[in-house]
Formats: C-alpha cells, structure tokens, sequence
C-alpha cells in the first residue's frame, strides 16, 4: 500500500448543504456551553503521549477554545494534551447540547442532502471495498452513526444482510431507533458479547473524538470477522485546510482530540494488528473552508491562491479541491484494513 491512493470524490458538496446557514448560530451557541461545561473540568484533563505511535515529543502545535494541541515530532499526528479524562468525556458526550442540538436541528434539515450526496456514495465505496477485497456482505456494523442515516440507507438497500449500530448518545441512539435500526445505546468498548463476526465494521469519524484510540481499534479487531474489513474516516491533520488555517480550521475543535494523518493512522492500526490495505482523502470542502477564511479576512492568500479560491473560483475551485484529493492532500481521509485470516 501506498501512502495514499486516488479517489472518485463524487460530485460538488457545500457546507451549507451539511448545517443550513439559518440553524449555524444555535449550534455554535449550543457547542460554546458544552466547551464551558469541559473547562470548568480542566482540573480533571490528564496529558497524553502521541495517540498514534506512543511517543512523548509533542511540540505545541497551538491552542484553540483553552485547549493546547501539540504535533508528535515522530509521526506528525496532531493531538489535544492535556485532554479531558475518559470520565469527563463520557459525560460530555452523554449530556452534550451540541448533539442533542445536531439529532433535533441540523441533521433533519440536512438529511436529504446527506443521503444523496454523502452517505449513498459512502455505501457504494464499502460494498465497492467488499468486492475488491472478496468479503462476504453478511453484517455491518456502524459504530457511532449518529442520526443514522449511513445505517438506514445501508438496511434499506439490503446490501448486507444485517444491519447493527452501536451508539453511545442517547438522543442519537433514540433517533437510531426511530428509524427502525438495530441499535446498542453503549460504547464499542463496553460491548460484551453482543456482536461478533462482523464482514465489516465502519466508523465514520468517530476515531478523532475517543480518548484512546488505541483500545478503541483493539475492541473492534474481535467484532470484526477473521478476513472482515475495517473502514475508518477522520480528518487528516496534514490536510489542505488544518495545513492553512490551523487552529481556525472546523476540524481542530474541542471534540477532535486526535488528528491523525494517513501514515499515523496506518501505523497505528498495524500496531493493533490489522493489515492495512488503503488509505485515500476524499474530502470536497478544504477550498471552500480557506476560501472562506480568506472572504472574511482571517488568513492573507498568496497571488496564486487568491487567483484559484477567490478571484476565479467558479473556473477553478472545484478542479483545485479534486487535486488536493487525488493527491492525498485533503483534509477528510478514510482508511480500510483487514483483521488478518
């Protein structure tokens, strides 16, 4: 396996389409109480070691929200140390407004354009994985699917013969269940039994919010099957927008604890065991996300880039996001491995 390999990205995404712009502001308010709730806890954070290869070099990267992020002088994974405990954020994440506000708001609003445009594709790339690879489609399992949507268009589509998602937020998990998806409301670690042999186990972006990543891939490598497939997406600190904006990029934010890159995240899926088979960046919104730093004067463009994201955008903007993909440049990658046989 390369570092990174091509990738069809599929067809233009705004950001508008993912949080309609009438519903941003109460989801930014809803989000600056649940970061208030974390800090008035700093005294419970605890610092951590590269999540990725274990080393202890971290430089500062920089600091957002009163959170320090530091660069791992080994394998460049971006990481948040100190961090909250596993304690403070079990809580968070059970009690978070910013969720609640996502399953009552922003993910109806947006749903249909998630289903056609996101989670549809994202069915056709794993079943396209499965057959690449030679894995059965007897049960997937998602592991935190938010509103459900991936799910319910994977049951619906009958492509697998069964359909599981395991949640830990009880308004997601709620949301999961009114849609008529096999639901376990815990964390994959706290699983005991109730899931084992999955053909393929997904998890999309969820691996940048766990404490440790590391025992989160341990607890997948029994559920998936001997020859089943793992798929993981996340965002990619290495990417065109983090690289740009840094702290101001969406990704670094209180909840992204982990900023892998594809090289890191390999290593540490090996490390656990699993056999990596590909790792590409599919993601369709890094030019809009520096354009838009740029329109409203937070970052200052080079003649070259002002030319490509503002002044000729319309010619340019989407050629130039699907070079960043093609190259492993983006912001958003996935990964695919394989429990070994």
């Amino acid at each position: 396996m390369g570092a990174t390999e091509n990738s069809d990205i599929g067809t233009c995404l705004s950001e508008a389409e993912l949080c309609p712009d009438d519903l941003l502001k109460g989801q930014e308010e809803a989000f600056a109480r649940d970061i208030e709730r974390l800090q008035r806890r700093a005294s419970e954070f605890v610092a951590v070691v590269c999540p990725a290869c274990g080393a202890e070099s971290g430089a500062k990267a920089f600091d957002k929200s009163g959170f320090t992020y530091r660069r791992c002088s080994d394998c460049a994974t971006i990481y948040m140390s100190p961090r909250p405990s596993e304690t403070v954020m079990a809580d968070y994440y059970a009690n978070s407004e910013n969720y609640a506000y996502w399953a009552k708001y922003i993910f109806p609003a947006s749903e249909e354009s998630r289903r056609e445009k996101i989670h549809k594709p994202w069915l056709q790339r794993v079943v396209g994985y499965c057959e690449s690879y030679g894995v059965t489609r007897g049960t997937l399992l998602e592991v935190g699917p938010g509103f459900g949507t991936f799910s319910s268009i994977a049951a619906e589509s009958g492509a697998f013969k069964r359909v599981v998602a395991v949640e830990p937020t009880p308004e997601l998990a709620k949301a999961c269940r009114s849609r008529g998806i096999e639901v376990i409301n815990r964390r994959i670690e706290d699983l005991s039994g109730e899931v084992a042999g999955a053909d393929v186990v997904v998890a999309f972006e969820v691996i940048e919010h766990l404490f440790e990543p590391r025992r989160f891939l341990k607890s997948l490598y029994p559920i998936a099957a001997p020859g089943g497939l793992v798929v993981l997406s996340c965002p990619n600190g290495q990417g065109f927008d983090i690289a740009m904006l840094g702290a101001g990029a969406l990704a670094v934010d209180a909840e992204h604890v982990n900023l892998f890159n594809p090289a890191s995240l390999a290593k540490l899926m090996r490390s656990v065991g699993f056999e990596v088979l590909r790792s590409h960046t599919p993601g369709r919104l890094d030019a809009e996300f520096v354009r838009e730093a740029a329109l409203a004067g937070r970052i200052a463009l080079d003649a070259f880039l002002q030319r490509v994201l503002v002044d000729e955008w319309d010619e340019h903007g989407w050629p130039f996001q699907q070079f960043l993909a093609r190259q492993g440049l983006s912001s958003h990658m996935w990964i695919v491995a394989r429990r070994p046989r």
